[in-house]
């Protein structure tokens, strides 16, 4: 039920946000180009590192999400790794649009949303795993990720159909930093409107 309602509050917000995104420029591109492009490539660089975050994040859950409790990799510096991944990759998105307010914006609505789809999904993880969960929880930090808990195997047994799937989802960051670009060229076309101004 909670990951039902996760994705259509997300994907909601998302239209929220590409309805914005249509209809606004940045001024600081204008105002201040250099602090624009610095914005754009900061976000391409966050957005990187959420693909590859996500994916090594998928590598270890890929079919095994319920099944066992997952306690390496990047779940061991992180029993929330792939939100956090998720997070910095929506940031840089909202980053690469050379605006503040964007990313400002997306980093609230993730604040007032997922501490509340986290706790309700570590609630289901107790009520799996019991003890072992507890025990993971008493030192592994909830979201920001500790490095010096890293714990890798040597080896890892992997489901490539599922790990496939995940991949999928990853490159939607990519193809949104291509239509940020596309929605960037029709507004300096002067094909699609500027109705706000943002910063």
């Amino acid at each position: 039920m909670i990951e039902r309602l996760r994705i259509i509050v997300s994907r909601i917000f998302a239209v929220i946000l590409i309805a914005l995104i249509l209809v606004s420029s940045s001024a600081l591109s204008r105002s201040a180009p250099f602090f624009g492009k610095l914005l754009s490539f900061i976000g391409l660089a966050l957005v990187s590192v959420a693909v590859i975050g996500r994916m090594w994040c998928s590598l270890y859950i890929a079919g095994y999400k319920t099944d066992r409790l997952i306690d390496q990799g990047p779940y061991s510096i992180s029993r929330n790794p792939l939100y956090f991944f998720s997070l910095v990759g929506a940031v840089g998105i909202g980053l690469a649009t050379e605006t503040l307010f964007i990313p400002a914006i997306i980093l609230i609505g993730f604040m007032a949303y997922y501490p509340l789809v986290i706790r309700s999904e570590e609630t289901k993880l107790f009520e799996i795993h019991g003890e072992n969960f507890q025990k993971y929880t008493a030192f592994v930090p909830r979201f920001f990720p500790s490095w010096k808990l890293l714990v890798e195997p040597t080896e890892y047994l992997v489901r490539p159909r599922t790990y496939r799937r995940h991949m999928r989802e990853v490159i939607w960051f990519l193809l949104i930093l291509g239509f940020l670009q596309l929605i960037k060229s029709l507004h300096q076309m002067e094909i699609l409107p500027t109705v706000l101004n943002l910063y």
